[in-house]
């Protein structure tokens, strides 16, 4: 389940880092600080949630 993981961690980690940078630059915040720190927020906050989704899918509960 670890190696499902991981390869739903590279697609679920730039999605969610890129949807956070889009978010902090839509907001306003144009300085490298921020924009860095949403994508930092979004590659962490994918680790889990790679984590779940491969949980979901491994034990076949995907609906």
């Amino acid at each position: 389940m670890l190696r499902l993981a991981s390869v739903l961690y590279s697609l679920i980690g730039s999605s969610l880092a890129g949807a956070a940078v889009i978010v902090v630059l839509v907001a306003g915040f144009v300085t490298v600080k921020a924009i860095l720190m949403a994508a930092a927020f979004g590659a962490v906050l994918a680790a889990p949630v790679a984590y779940l989704v491969a949980q979901r899918l491994y034990r076949g509960q995907a609906s």
